[in-house]
C-alpha cells in the first residue's frame, strides 16, 4: 500500500507540474515576472490565454497536491516508525508546504485570470500586482518543503532506517540543486516527483 501511495504522489507532482506549465506558458513564450515592468510585452505574452485554461490549471493544482499529500502524510508516518521526532516534524511541515502551496497555486492563478479577465489593460496590470504583492507571502510554503526533505535526508543519510544511506539522493532538496541551473519547467514539482519516484521503489 505504501508503494501506491508514493506512486499516487508522484503522478501528483506531475500533474501539479503541468497546471504550473499552465499558468507559466503561453503561444507567445514564458511568463517570468520581470515582464510586469513591460505591459506591453504582458499584453502580447497573453494575447492568447484563456480564463478557462486558467481556472483548469487552478482547480487541476489542487486536486494534484491533495494526490500528493498523500505520499508526505504516509512518508511522515513510515519515518515516525524510526525516529518519532523526525516523524512528527515530517508531518508538520509536510502539511505546512501543502496548505499554504494549495493556496499559492490558487492565488497565482487568480492574479492572471483576472488580468486576462479585465482586458490586459495597463490598469488591470497595476491592480492584480498590487493584489499578487499583497498575498506572496503564500510563499513561506516552501520552508516547509525544505524542512521536511532536509529532516528526512538527514536521518536516512545516517543510517536511522531500513533504507541505505545512498537512497538520501532520492530527496527533493539535492534533486532540484541538479535541475536548479537547467531550462527545464516546472523543476520544484519535477524534484518532488522524483522523490516519490523513487521511494516507490524502494520502500
Amino acid at each position: 500500500m505504501l508503494k501506491v501511495l508514493m506512486i499516487i504522489a508522484c503522478l501528483g507532482h506531475v500533474l501539479c507540474g503541468i497546471t504550473d506549465c499552465m499558468m507559466a506558458y503561453t503561444k507567445d513564450g514564458r511568463f517570468e515576472f520581470t515582464d510586469t515592468k513591460d505591459p506591453a510585452g504582458m499584453r502580447k505574452l497573453f494575447q492568447s490565454m484563456t480564463t478557462k485554461r486558467l481556472e483548469i490549471a487552478m482547480l487541476g493544482g489542487i486536486f494534484a497536491l491533495f494526490m500528493s499529500s498523500l505520499g508526505y502524510v504516509s512518508l511522515s508516518k513510515w519515518m515516525a516508525d524510526y525516529s518519532d521526532i523526525a516523524g512528527k516534524i515530517m508531518m508538520v511541515s509536510g502539511l505546512f508546504f501543502l496548505i499554504l502551496i494549495a493556496t499559492h497555486h490558487v492565488l497565482c492563478g487568480t492574479v492572471e485570470w483576472f488580468y486576462v479577465r479585465l482586458g490586459r489593460t495597463d490598469e488591470a496590470l497595476a491592480v492584480v500586482m498590487e493584489f499578487f504583492r499583497r498575498t506572496v507571502i503564500s510563499a513561506v510554503a516552501y520552508v516547509g518543503l525544505l524542512c521536511f526533505a532536509l529532516t528526512f535526508g538527514i536521518v536516512v543519510l545516517i543510517g536511522k532506517t531500513s533504507l541505505p544511506p545512498w537512497a538520501c539522493v532520492f530527496n527533493t532538496f539535492p534533486i532540484f540543486l541538479v535541475l536548479a541551473p537547467t531550462k527545464v519547467p516546472a523543476k520544484g514539482n519535477l524534484a518532488n516527483a522524483v522523490m516519490f519516484l523513487g521511494m516507490s521503489i524502494l520502500l
